[in-house]
């Protein structure tokens, strides 16, 4: 019994502390004291895809889940990405936006960052973590939201979309990523003027946000997935008693459509991007993901699959 209290005297001082780190990075944003980061590392494109001299049909931003650390894609390697960019080349997509750093900085690279992730690696997750509950609080939540939203418009930006040019943009938000592209919508939709298109993989939000400036919200999900359905459980403006919230308004205004993509689970073998698991049609979970996505894009953009 001894263990516990010690656990907990150990842990309660450690989310402390990352709760105000947390915090601290949303205010240092909005107060002007830091700049937040637009340069990659060097060789890394700004998006990968269509070619960069004409318009694309879409640029699509991905959103990764709390295991996010570094620009280059880290959750599975950046296949979801490769897969994406392989089965529609008429897209431009990008996978180096920080969704859980208001200043745009990646935990990876960060020296004292580095010595945890070598001793304490669960600090890496807990901070992020963090930043999702910063995110869906309601004292921060308009700021988190304008200084992803101002991020994600940077990379765009330089990645060669142009504001008013009418070239749609598409966020893909797995698990935590949902929280911010949620948030980042209205603000992407005033910098930009595009129609501004989200789709959740495993969404883990608290549907507080306004998504009016969306055009519309696919949820990909599974019965199997217990990360998502906690998020329904601890938010009750996931809930349909609050009819007010903006999640809500959304589903009653018919923004939301659901997709079930059972029997995948949230992370780890058979997620929804698990590139061995195989269906009983014989595709793997990663490619049936893939090729949803595609498909709800280019019904968005009114393309079609290349020969």
């Amino acid at each position: 019994m001894i263990e516990f209290p010690l656990f907990v005297l150990v842990l309660g001082p450690v989310l402390l502390a990352e709760a105000l780190l947390a915090r601290y990075e949303v205010l240092a944003y909005t107060a002007g004291w830091r700049t937040p980061v637009t340069e990659l590392p060097h060789g890394m494109p700004y998006a990968r895809g269509a070619d960069p001299g004409r318009p694309p049909a879409a640029y699509l931003v991905y959103l990764d889940g709390i295991g996010k650390r570094r620009f280059r894609d880290s959750r599975d390697g950046g296949q979801l990405v490769k897969a994406l960019i392989d089965g529609a080349p008429e897209l431009r997509v990008l996978g180096q936006v920080q969704p859980y750093s208001p200043l745009a900085e990646p935990l990876a690279g960060r020296p004292v960052w580095d010595w945890i992730r070598r001793h304490a690696g669960l600090l890496l997750f807990l901070h992020n973590v963090m930043q999702i509950f910063v995110a869906a609080d309601r004292r921060y939540r308009p700021l988190y939201n304008g200084a992803v939203g101002a991020q994600i418009a940077a990379q765009l930006r330089l990645a060669g979309h142009r504001p008013g040019s009418g070239v749609p943009v598409v966020l893909l938000g797995y698990s935590g990523g949902a929280q911010v592209a949620t948030g980042a919508a209205g603000e992407l939709r005033a910098r930009l003027g595009v129609p501004i298109l989200l789709i959740t993989i495993g969404g883990f939000h608290n549907g507080a946000n306004d998504l009016t400036g969306a055009c519309g919200l696919h949820r990909l999900t599974s019965a199997a997935d217990v990360i998502e359905r906690v998020s329904v459980w601890i938010f009750p403006q996931r809930w349909p008693l609050l009819r007010r919230s903006g999640w809500n308004r959304a589903v009653r205004a018919g923004k939301v459509t659901t997709h079930r993509l059972d029997p995948a689970t949230h992370m780890g073998r058979r997620s929804y991007i698990d590139p061995a698991a195989l269906l009983p049609d014989g595709r793997t979970h990663l490619a049936r993901t893939a090729g949803l996505v595609i498909a709800l894009v280019r019904a968005h953009t009114g393309t079609s699959a290349r020969p």
